[in-house]
């Protein structure tokens, strides 16, 4: 059936007059009554009984009316929340993203972005990064915020802001942070580094491979609050991201040890398929991750 035969019979039925119908869908009143002639000769009933005030509802007209008054409410309705999402009223936006990023970086954000739009619900998954990957492309998240570089031709990847490692220690190994020790010196300790299935350790240990040393470290753990814990307790020199122990560097609880072979910087970033539309509310929230890395790190 033509949906436009419904509009003019159910506006008819509401206004409970052609000419007000005709003025609501700007058309002529001919045109009104035309489509409730043809949607009566479909039905095989009538559907009005014309008076000289208007019209008025036959018997199978008003069962008519029952299903089709639901039926524009429930359109009505459906409109309506597609409203909602566009203007962030409504909708909820799924994330992935590692323990220490999550805590060290998103969970700020998180906060602010909740006080602006109170009403999108937030959820939040922390796997490694193949683990993130793997959720983008099973379609459970909208979208990851990983360490990069990462390489997929299935993804986008924005940058939202740059880190930059470094390797840490506490009070035994602390003379080491008195000057610049060559690479080959710092590896001849202890080290704590991450597990290799995350994307900060891939990075770390092309670092060692392009300046030609070969490491096994003593400890492998699975977020970097670990490794701070145990450099802290003297088990040995860890590597961790910089800008996430900034208080612990200053107030002396970690002592940083610098390579002549400086770390290369890197970048956190958002990464979301690229056949797959983000919905309005991703959309912003990935926006205020751009803007606020610039005013607030």
């Amino acid at each position: 059936m033509n949906m436009e035969l419904y509009k003019s019979f159910y506006y008819t039925a509401k206004y409970g007059n052609i000419s007000k119908a005709s003025e609501h869908l700007y058309i002529t009143q001919p045109a009104v009554s035309r489509s409730i002639k043809q949607l009566e000769e479909e039905l095989k009933c009538p559907l009005f009984f014309r008076t000289s005030k208007g019209v008025i509802l036959t018997p199978e007209g008003e069962i008519l009316y029952q299903y089709v008054d639901q039926a524009f409410s429930f359109i009505t309705t459906g409109e309506k929340k597609i409203s909602d999402v566009k203007n962030l009223l409504y909708g909820e936006i799924r994330i992935g993203v590692s323990d220490t990023l999550c805590k060290h970086y998103l969970i700020p954000h998180l906060k602010l972005f909740n006080t602006l739009h109170p009403a999108i619900k937030i959820h939040v998954i922390c796997p490694t990064t193949p683990g993130i990957i793997n959720l983008l492309k099973s379609g459970k998240i909208d979208f990851g915020i990983i360490n990069l570089p990462y390489n997929d031709e299935q993804l986008n990847f924005k940058s939202i802001m740059e880190v930059q490692d470094c390797f840490v220690t506490g009070q035994k190994y602390k003379s080491l942070s008195r000057k610049a020790q060559p690479l080959s010196t710092i590896i001849q300790h202890p080290l704590l580094l991450l597990e290799k299935n995350s994307n900060s350790r891939l990075f770390i240990d092309q670092y060692f491979k392009t300046n030609s040393v070969s490491v096994i470290p003593d400890f492998e753990l699975g977020n970097i609050d670990l490794l701070v814990q145990f450099a802290k307790y003297d088990f040995g020199i860890a590597c961790v991201i910089k800008n996430f122990v900034e208080e612990e560097l200053e107030k002396g609880r970690l002592f940083e040890v610098k390579p002549i072979e400086k770390i290369p910087s890197r970048h956190i970033g958002v990464t979301w398929l690229k056949n797959v539309p983000l919905s309005p509310a991703a959309k912003e929230m990935i926006s205020n991750l751009e803007y606020f890395e610039t005013t607030e790190f």
